[in-house]
């Protein structure tokens, strides 16, 4: 992981909770102790975070991005075996023909893998799904207009009328930053605004969430579970999630242990 995909986590992470300890941040970037104290040194140094002793708070910035979502590489290198697991499930939702949405996320990227041999309309915001689709497969790619925000890979635009509001759609595939009893959570608000958007063009709602998307974390609900049609989650995911979820009545596929296996020989 390179340094400044660090320095994301970590920041994302202090914004979450407020408080880092340097042996939570080792588990979340494979990093070593002394790696992340030079680390947390930088960061103090630029005046994003305050040290502490055995970690750092946040500080106060002035002038800070607006957009506080995890970085695109750096998402894509967290679960990935999950990730890819339940996208390849996922992407077995989808014919030839259908109008879908991939909303910006790296478990969507992973999923647009497994569509290389589709005919599909594929409106999606993120600037790496749409360089996926038009690279390797012969799906339309529509994409909404707006700025490019660099780190997390989205597009997003101010206006209320652009291309995904003449857009229709039989699925909209969402990857999240969590999911919990409330419904489908996201970390910043200008993201949980676009997706909510694009939710609107979308007649079902299947949310693609590896297990670790079901702890509580994030403040800003897309949508409840009640607009949800289906989850796909690995076998993994916490039984009394799956059973709530099934209890309001969300289907949900579980890509199981045995596929994992067979992924990882592929």
């Amino acid at each position: 992981m390179h340094e400044r995909e660090r320095w994301q986590l970590i920041l994302t992470r202090l914004r979450e909770r407020g408080i880092v300890r340097v042996n939570e941040l080792v588990s979340l970037t494979g990093a070593s102790v002394a790696t992340l104290r030079r680390d947390l040194a930088r960061l103090e140094d630029s005046g994003q975070l305050c040290r502490i002793h055995g970690g750092a708070e946040l500080a106060e910035v002035s002038g800070q991005n607006d957009l506080t979502a995890t970085s695109f590489g750096a998402s894509q290198t967290i679960n990935a075996d999950m990730k890819r697991l339940v996208a390849r499930k996922a992407a077995s939702l989808c014919e030839d023909g259908e109008s879908i949405i991939l909303n910006a996320g790296s478990t969507t990227w992973f999923m647009a893998q497994f569509l290389r041999h589709h005919r599909m309309q594929v409106l999606t915001n993120s600037f790496p799904i749409a360089q996926e689709l038009i690279a390797n497969s012969a799906n339309r790619v529509v994409l909404p207009g707006g700025e490019l925000y660099r780190e997390p890979g989205i597009i997003l635009s101010p206006f209320e009328e652009d291309a995904i509001q003449h857009f229709a759609a039989s699925k909209m595939f969402m990857s999240c930053y969590a999911i919990t009893p409330m419904g489908v959570i996201e970390s910043d608000p200008l993201i949980a605004r676009a997706e909510a958007k694009m939710l609107n063009r979308a007649e079902k709602l299947i949310v693609i969430a590896d297990s670790s998307k079901f702890e509580a974390r994030g403040n800003m609900v897309v949508c409840p579970l009640t607009r949800v049609s289906a989850v796909v989650t690995d076998f993994r995911a916490p039984p009394a999630m799956i059973d709530h979820l099934r209890s309001v009545g969300v289907e949900v596929l579980i890509a199981d242990e045995e596929a994992l296996t067979a992924l990882s020989a592929a």
